[in-house]
């Protein structure tokens, strides 16, 4: 044990109030729809943010203090024993990492990967002690400057054999560590100035590069699921995974439909001009749900704040396209969320967290008791029943033709309908 938290204790379920190191809404055991709760939200702590962040935002540097920030494995290896005390006082069932949150950087790749193997060994001895498990590993092509014009689509042929050889280690570490998923998020996948940038050749070597992934995975008996993080924007202007219909159309374009799934990260939505919801519901809509980072955005900043959520009827909004999907299968809810700058002590660590997890409990029951009354769906199935009867199906199937010939034998001149807005969000207001 390190003295980290102090005399931190590990929380429980106390809905009637007492410590503050408790929570109120979150009890892992309560049956939802036939389901355990912990099981229907499958928490994970995120690495980088609780445990490699420095605290600096764009305008200022590091404010946090930690005894294992360092580049030496010991620092790592005091980091991971940190990790794991966190995680049991909160009792999560998962975690998830960057290959550059968890070892230090080598003189070369050689010595990077042996720093990744030492360390992946390292999580295994801790496993052993904890119920804590992978949701999914990653790899960090984006932060040291040899990545500044992209990973998979950069101009350099060398930058992307690195890349594709440390997605491979990163992949091993996954595998081994039992990792229910792995993740890419191309943070420099874009351009900033078509001036110097050849789009075909950069998509298709991104195509052949996600490509490698899916053969690889299936060469070592990976069973998790291959995930895509969208995001628009930052850091490139241009960004190549800018939301889940433009990474669905880049899927479709190299045949990889079947075999990816997406992450999807509530800040990326609001910063592609879209819900979170909206970005759920169509990943639901096209096969994609795999895995959400929940977070929320400040509405006032324009970049990613990554705060932890605070919105419970945010919350249950996403967590009903999640139920009505069928839910997670190897995927879960990583907090991809970060205390404030000023947010200095190890006790916030823990709160900020427990905050979180009361917030989707909370909206996770709310969205499935609407789920479960069952008018909001009755009354969206009633908007579309006219297109039920064989003769209005078969539009789907005719010619211009043929329904230019019914509108007029039938004198057709339908007048609107109403959307009743109002009344559904009446309805959804009573549940959250």
């Amino acid at each position: 044990m390190t003295s980290f938290f102090g005399d931190i204790p590990k929380l429980t379920y106390q809905p009637e109030g007492g410590s503050e190191f408790a929570f109120r809404h979150y009890n892992p055991d309560e049956i939802v729809m036939g389901k355990r709760l912990e099981d229907h939200l499958r928490f994970a702590i995120a690495y980088w943010h609780s445990f490699a962040w420095e605290g600096g935002d764009p305008f200022g540097g590091r404010t946090f203090d930690r005894p294992w920030f360092g580049s030496e494995m010991e620092r790592a290896k005091m980091k991971a024993d940190v990790a794991f005390e966190m995680f049991d006082l909160l009792d999560v069932p998962f975690f998830c990492f960057h290959d550059a949150d968890v070892r230090p950087e080598g003189a070369d790749f050689a010595e990077t990967t042996r720093n990744l193997e030492e360390i992946t060994d390292y999580f295994t001895q801790k496993m052993e002690g904890s119920k804590t498990r992978l949701l999914w590993g990653t790899a960090n092509l984006f932060t040291h400057r040899r990545f500044m014009a992209g990973a998979a689509t950069n101009p350099d042929p060398e930058v992307f054999a690195w890349s594709a050889a440390t997605v491979k280690t990163c992949m091993d570490a996954t595998h081994k560590l039992g990792g229910e998923n792995y993740v890419l998020w191309g943070g420099r996948e874009g351009y900033e100035t078509l001036l110097n940038t050849d789009l075909k050749r950069e998509a298709e070597q991104a195509g052949a590069f996600l490509s490698m992934v899916v053969d690889y995975k299936h060469k070592i008996g990976f069973e998790g699921t291959i995930l895509i993080e969208p995001k628009p924007q930052e850091p490139s202007k241009h960004q190549y995974d800018f939301d889940v219909a433009t990474v669905y159309g880049f899927l479709k374009r190299f045949g990889l439909e079947n075999e990816v799934k997406l992450n999807i990260e509530q800040g990326h939505a609001i910063l592609a001009g879209h819900s979170f919801e909206h970005e759920l519901a169509l990943a639901a809509s096209l096969g994609l749900l795999g895995s959400i980072d929940m977070n929320r955005n400040d509405y006032q900043s324009g970049w990613d704040t990554d705060q932890f959520p605070d919105s419970v009827p945010e919350v249950a909004r996403a967590y009903y396209e999640v139920l009505k999907a069928g839910g997670f299968t190897t995927g879960g809810t990583n907090f991809d969320a970060k205390l404030r700058r000023q947010s200095l002590d190890p006790e916030d660590l823990i709160l900020g967290h427990a905050g979180a997890m009361d917030v989707c409990a909370r909206g996770l029951k709310a969205a499935a008791a609407l789920l479960e009354d069952g008018t909001l769906e009755a009354l969206r199935t009633e908007r579309y029943a006219d297109w039920e009867t064989p003769e209005n199906k078969a539009l789907l199937t005719s010619d211009l033709a043929s329904i230019e010939a019914r509108v007029r034998d039938r004198a057709i001149n339908p007048e609107p309908r109403s959307g009743r807005q109002e009344r559904l969000e009446n309805l959804w207001n009573r549940y959250v």
